[in-house]
């Protein structure tokens, strides 16, 4: 082979590296692992991933490596343990992917598991019963326990009958917005607690019709910043000639987001 052939060879193969490189846009812009929040009912599960400890508890957001499949388990004292297995979809970006890089990106995204993408949230609930026990997660130190969402002085300060309206928490605007298809369902709500001693369990309440948007507060007796991990809020819609669906929303997520926000796709009841 002469050496203007050589030549030639080494440009296209160079040129062939480049291609593969920047066409594996799955991997470039999704990542080999995806950010998924975990939550589970009630609050405070340890978290595992395939096996390994992500020293978290739920409500918490977790690394997850992009696959095919993927086991999230859930330990609580006094639950039994609890496993997701969470499939992966194919991610969109790789549709765009195969058009713009061909064969070689693709590899590439199937090689790093970036095909793969997984809902936003995975949320499970607990059962009571055994199950494993594990170590506590280590002390944090006093840096670590500055939380920039709780006002300074309010941790603890609880909402009470006495004094309506006296903590930072209740003064906290939420914004909550539901909507479903069709629309015109009715929406109920009820405070669901894992420290009923503090915080009571409620009956439903009827909220409103959707489309629904509304300022609230968190005037729940016995909330605090510190319990608020373990209090939920389950909003249920319902219409007649459809399945009721239900949605639960951590408090302490809530407060950190200032929304409580969802759709409901409802599904029609067999006749």
């Amino acid at each position: 082979m002469n050496k203007s052939n050589v030549s030639l060879c080494t440009k296209l193969l160079a040129a062939i590296v480049v291609i593969s490189s920047f066409s594996s846009c799955a991997t470039i812009f999704s990542g080999k692992k995806q950010k998924v929040d975990v939550t589970t009912y009630p609050a405070g599960a340890r978290v595992y991933v395939d096996s390994k400890d992500q020293m978290v508890i739920t409500p918490a957001t977790v690394k997850i490596p992009r696959k095919k499949k993927v086991a999230i388990t859930f330990i609580k004292e006094g639950y039994k343990d609890e496993t997701v297995t969470q499939k992966g979809s194919i991610n969109p970006v790789t549709w765009g992917n195969i058009i713009i890089g061909g064969i070689p990106g693709w590899l590439i995204d199937w090689g790093t598991g970036s095909i793969y993408k997984y809902p936003k949230e995975i949320s499970c609930n607990l059962t009571e019963g055994a199950g494993s026990t594990v170590a506590p997660l280590p002390t944090p130190t006093p840096t670590q326990q500055v939380d920039p969402t709780i006002v300074e002085g309010e941790e603890k300060n609880m909402v009470t009958r006495d004094a309506p309206g006296a903590t930072a928490l209740e003064r906290t605007i939420i914004r909550w917005y539901f909507d479903s298809a069709p629309q015109g369902a009715r929406l109920y709500w009820r405070v669901i607690s894992s420290i009923p001693s503090v915080v009571k369990n409620t009956n439903e309440l009827y909220l409103a019709p959707t489309p629904y948007e509304e300022t609230r507060s968190f005037n729940i007796l016995g909330l605090t910043y510190e319990n608020s991990r373990d209090v939920t809020i389950e909003i249920r819609a319902r219409k007649a000639g459809y399945l009721d669906q239900v949605k639960r929303f951590n408090v302490r997520q809530a407060i950190d987001q200032q929304e409580i926000s969802s759709f409901f796709e409802l599904v029609k009841a067999e006749e």
